[in-house]
């Protein structure tokens, strides 16, 4: 039988994965942001590939994981859910807080391809499960998508362009603190599920709602960091970026990935509930990105509402 942990120490468990989230998310932004600079390469690219691949490790760790074990629920409520945080919550908190310009000539396309795979997605799962070849379809979509990003910015094959041995030794470094950053934010993400899902279990809230709610946020915790630090130093487009490649990571990435492990099967409130809430919030972050070029205030703050009304929907309906 399992010895239960003392609640004191998952709540101190519970604090130092936000230092370590906070701490290492501040390392792969300026991280980020400084190979960006010295490589040519736009800020966008960088935070739709490598900063998304960063923060949506605890993502996909957690899912496939709970795949292996058979725990289907949590590994889609955790994708799922984590797109829908990351929309609804953290684009909507952001923005609400600072409103954003859009500067990107190929926002809509990025848009385009998130709001795809969330079809993608609701398409394969109409029969109730994503089965193995659905799974290689969201994978093939996935390579689709990084084949676009680095194909937008053709520094990336340009065999000419070096860098002299002073700056390359300059980004090796900024490599490194890429790479300590995002240990620290999967390491503390790892334990912050760990000890917040104990929380929840000790508050007696059902596994899929966990998933939905609680694995996802924390899980969407990099993003959140990310998103927040990389706005306040006026990387707008590192925050918009890293939000839409992490969203289509978490849909067809994930799942595509997790699918090949078991078969994944979709209950009718994903259909009819969170699926919907999930295309719904990103129809309406592109609209809003696309009208004057830029979200206002209010815009950020009707999302973040939604979002609330959302979750709160969980616990009236399904809890």
């Amino acid at each position: 039988m399992k010895k239960p942990i003392p609640m004191i120490d998952v709540l101190i468990l519970f604090i130092l994965s936000f230092l370590l989230i906070t701490k290492g998310a501040d390392w792969f932004v300026e991280s980020a942001v400084s190979i960006s600079t010295k490589s040519g390469i736009p800020k966008v690219v960088i935070g739709a590939t490598i900063v998304s691949f960063a923060t949506t490790a605890p993502e996909f760790t957690v899912s496939a994981y709970a795949a292996y074990l058979g725990q289907t629920d949590m590994t889609v409520g955790n994708a799922v859910g984590s797109a829908i945080c990351n929309t609804g919550l953290i684009l909507g908190a952001v923005i609400s807080l600072k409103a954003i310009q859009v500067t990107d000539d190929s926002f809509l396309q990025r848009g385009l391809f998130m709001l795809v795979s969330g079809i993608i997605l609701l398409v394969t799962s109409l029969d109730g499960n994503i089965s193995r070849f659905d799974g290689l379809v969201m994978l093939l979509f996935f390579a689709g998508f990084l084949y676009f990003n680095y194909r937008s910015q053709p520094a990336i094959f340009d065999r000419s362009v070096q860098c002299e041995d002073e700056e390359c030794g300059s980004m090796k470094k900024d490599v490194m603190y890429f790479l300590a950053g995002s240990i620290f934010v999967v390491v503390g993400s790892r334990i912050l599920i760990y000890s917040g899902t104990e929380i929840a279990y000790w508050l007696g809230i059902p596994e899929m709602i966990i998933a939905l709610t609680l694995v996802a946020f924390g899980t969407s915790l990099p993003e959140l960091i990310t998103a927040v630090s990389a706005t306040l130093k006026n990387h707008q487009d590192l925050t918009i970026g890293n939000i839409f490649g992490a969203n289509t990571m978490d849909i067809v990435l994930i799942l595509g990935f997790s699918s090949q492990l078991t078969n994944l099967p979709i209950g009718a409130q994903s259909l009819r509930y969170d699926f919907p809430v999930m295309l719904v919030v990103m129809v309406a972050i592109i609209v809003f990105g696309l009208t004057k070029r830029r979200f206002d205030r209010w815009e950020g703050f009707l999302i973040l509402c939604f979002y609330l009304a959302y979750v709160a929907g969980l616990f009236i309906l399904y809890s």
